[in-house]
């Protein structure tokens, strides 16, 4: 039989030696890092003259996702800006506007009134 000190000493053992906690690598697929990526192919294409640096569908899917997200974080509160400050021309920004608006069947008069409606 063991004695009592002896039976104290083997339940309070030191724990196993661990190594130290590493903070988590962030995901290799990364939206936001892959979105920068993509921006700057994009950006790089058309400096080269390639304006079908992305199809059609590629285009589209991706701007309208690009929409929905910032409307969404809009709608929760967020004051941010569609773009940096004058990271578009402004015959960039008419054109798009204007895609958009035909796109979804809107004029500009309705968005106007939206404008006045919701204060935005």
């Amino acid at each position: 039989m063991s004695s009592p000190d002896h039976d104290a000493k083997d339940a309070v053992k030191s724990p196993a030696k661990r190594p130290p906690a590493r903070a988590p690598k962030p995901p290799a697929d990364d939206a936001s890092a892959q979105a920068k990526s993509l921006a700057e192919a994009i950006e790089r294409g058309i400096a080269d003259g390639r304006l079908d640096v992305l199809s059609t569908d590629a285009l589209q899917v991706l701007l309208a996702a690009a929409c929905r997200a910032y409307a969404a974080r809009s709608e929760a509160g967020e004051p941010i800006a569609p773009v940096k400050k004058n990271s578009l021309t402004a015959t960039d920004a008419m054109v798009t506007a204007s895609g958009l608006l035909r796109a979804t069947d809107l004029a500009v008069f309705e968005l106007g009134m939206w404008q006045s409606w919701t204060g935005r």
